[in-house]
């Protein structure tokens, strides 16, 4: 069976896709792009298996093109620079599936319903990975779409690092430590046995850094606690989320403040984490370079945080034998691998300075007894190996 598998990564003003090649060798990148600003100024980009430009397009000032215009873009597009291969499936990242979702299912009216049912635990993300989908089915019902979920990878957790210390019928209604990232930290699982056959077997904290943040103890490569938790707001601070916080604030701010549930839920999600610390930007970047105090002051308790997620972690799992930094921090920024590294002597990690330079992979020295990774996810492509399994019937 060979064709075309299109993943697609909906976000709340973007939409990204990726084109893999299905061989009977395996999976191929054939391309690659995104449509960002899709309610205000819509530019879209795609690159080829290459890397080489293949695509650009602008639209005016003021257009709201909508998730279901940039869809029908990118499938025309995506058609006519492959019009002789066939569309075998359109596989999505969903972030959320509940205790019902532990693993990818193929879309239809129904499991579209179920899922909308917890647009509520992850407001930002799941309304927006559903568009699409929506879309796809009233357009094209013959075309098998596959959902794969950010939660799955997490369902190894025990039943115990699961649970809040709260009534226990609201855990078993549902009100537990789900986790987030599980695709990519899937991924990172997937690679771990070529890096480092130790961490693969052994006992992994996985850092997944970039705009929303997460850590995740592994033990043989399954995960066994996170660091986010109900929804993709809790644990580490992230570049406008908030992350773990006392609920006592809550009350506060809606006692004394006056705020309601809405005006909290933009504040820690849309107005605190890297921007509300410091006052200048959610980007890392920004902040590394600017002088200000306050981008100072975030870059600070960033790392600070992490460093007390890992002492936390390395505690469930027992011990450390590996940690993996991955995500568009944790792949790209030397400077905060090297603050966490310092901060984690005392678990045995003993940063190589040059080879964190460099990217690594392996960025520790020698004769560590903590191994230090840096290792680049790819959802995309977990997603088409997803994809592609659900459409053969395979587990």
């Amino acid at each position: 069976m060979s064709g075309a598998i299109v993943v697609i990564n909906a976000g709340s003003s973007s939409l990204k896709f990726c084109v893999y090649f299905h061989r009977a060798q395996g999976l191929a990148p054939a391309l690659r792009g995104q449509i960002e600003s899709i309610h205000t100024q819509p530019r879209f980009k795609a690159r080829d298996a290459a890397g080489a430009e293949c695509g650009t397009k602008t639209w005016p000032q003021g257009t709201a093109l909508g998730h279901d215009e940039a869809l029908r873009h990118i499938v025309e597009f995506v058609h006519a620079q492959l019009p002789d291969e066939p569309l075998l499936a359109v596989g999505h990242r969903v972030v959320h599936g509940g205790m019902e979702f532990a693993a990818p299912v193929r879309m239809d009216a129904d499991v579209l319903a179920r899922l909308e049912a917890f647009i509520p635990l992850a407001p930002l993300h799941q309304p927006h990975n559903l568009a699409p989908i929506r879309a796809l089915l009233a357009a094209r019902p013959d075309l098998p779409q596959v959902a794969c979920f950010d939660t799955a990878f997490h369902r190894t957790i025990p039943e115990i690092a699961q649970m809040f210390a709260l009534p226990h019928a609201l855990h078993v209604e549902g009100v537990r430590r789900f986790g987030f990232h599980g695709l990519s930290y899937e991924y990172i699982a997937s690679q771990l046995a070529h890096f480092d056959p130790i961490a693969a077997t052994g006992r992994t904290v996985v850092l997944h850094l970039g705009n929303g943040a997460s850590m995740c103890a592994m033990h043989a490569s399954r995960s066994v606690a996170t660091t986010m938790g109900f929804t993709a707001v809790d644990g580490l601070p992230m570049g406008t989320r908030s992350g773990s916080i006392d609920p006592g604030v809550i009350l506060y701010l809606m006692d004394e403040r006056g705020m309601d549930a809405r005006a909290i839920e933009t504040m820690i999600y849309n107005a605190s984490g890297l921007l509300g610390v410091s006052g200048v930007s959610s980007d890392m970047r920004t902040l590394l370079a600017s002088a200000e105090p306050g981008a100072k002051r975030a870059v600070d308790l960033y790392v600070y945080r992490i460093g007390r997620a890992l002492g936390s972690l390395a505690a469930a799992l027992g011990g450390l034998d590996a940690v993996v930094f991955t995500g568009g921090i944790g792949e790209n920024s030397a400077v905060i691998r090297e603050r966490v590294c310092r901060d984690a002597e005392w678990l045995g990690v003993e940063l190589d300075p040059e080879a964190n330079e460099r990217g690594g992979p392996c960025i520790s020295t020698a004769d560590a007894r903590t191994r230090a990774w840096t290792v680049p996810t790819d959802e995309e492509w977990m997603i088409a190996r997803h994809t592609l399994s659900t459409l053969e019937g395979r587990p």
